[in-house]
């Protein structure tokens, strides 16, 4: 190629190059400008994300998000939805980011982009106290386990050869079991060892915790190529782990620093 022609071709590529870079920087720059993060969430997921005795929003997720908007300089804006509709809010962009334990997998990262992990859990095996039946993750198959569908535990217990009935998140899951209507569910360890602080007496058990490739890693989700938005929230989230908002976070939600854990 002759370098007159290169040159027009690379003074012609030019101007989509900076399209490209300026698109990468517009969701930061939109947050930034408006000075508020849409962030959305359940509002139904204790201790995560729910509605505390005077109905406001708060749980773990909630807080984590605040400290987050905190370092970016702007407020936090929550918008509360359904699980199963949550992560397809971003795609109409109803809200920036989605904080709610969104389990960070292969099949997610090909269409989304994640923070660093902000938090690990392991799924809890959960059944009934009478359940003498169920021990081990194995002992799924054929059983039915209360879940939601597109969740990571849905899916795990789908592995293990459950049969899904489907619900709208932990709360439900328990009811179903505790009425008979299922014989396990699949959640998250944090949730169900809150649900027993909280109810010490409910007549459930956990009979085992997922090891290895099955904990949970768990981080905030946002749209494809936005890198300097990525890069912001990553920044956050080292900052609130340095600073000690984050262990302060978490020693209220359940009594122990998993800083130490990540």
């Amino acid at each position: 190629m002759n370098k007159p022609l290169r040159a027009l071709l690379i003074a012609g590529l030019l101007p989509f190059a900076a399209l490209g870079t300026a698109q990468a920087q517009s969701e930061l720059d939109a947050i930034e400008r408006a000075g508020v993060i849409k962030i959305g969430t359940e509002g139904t997921y204790a201790p995560f994300t729910y509605h505390d005795g005077a109905n406001g929003l708060t749980g773990f997720d909630v807080e984590i998000g605040r400290a987050i908007a905190e370092k970016l300089g702007v407020k936090a804006q929550f918008v509360e939805g359904k699980w199963d509709g949550l992560i397809a809010g971003l795609d109409v962009k109803r809200y920036d980011v989605v904080i709610n334990q969104v389990g960070i997998t292969d099949a997610r990262k090909a269409k989304y982009d994640f923070s660093d992990p902000y938090i690990t859990s392991p799924a809890a095996l959960i059944v009934r106290n009478d359940n003498d039946s169920i021990k081990t993750f194995e002992d799924l198959k054929g059983r039915r386990s209360a879940n939601t569908l597109t969740s990571n535990f849905g899916q795990l217990a789908q592995r293990y050869g459950a049969q899904i009935v489907p619900v709208q998140g932990f709360n439900e899951s328990v009811d179903l079991l505790l009425s008979r209507r299922v014989e396990a569910t699949v959640n998250d360890k944090l949730s169900y060892l809150d649900f027993k602080k909280q109810k010490p007496d409910a007549p459930v058990k956990a009979v085992a915790y997922a090891q290895g490739q099955d904990l949970n890693a768990s981080g905030v989700l946002m749209r494809k190529n936005n890198p300097e938005l990525r890069e912001a929230i990553n920044k956050a989230l080292a900052e609130i782990r340095q600073d000690g908002t984050y262990k302060r976070i978490s020693e209220k939600y359940f009594g122990v620093d998993l800083s130490a854990e990540q």
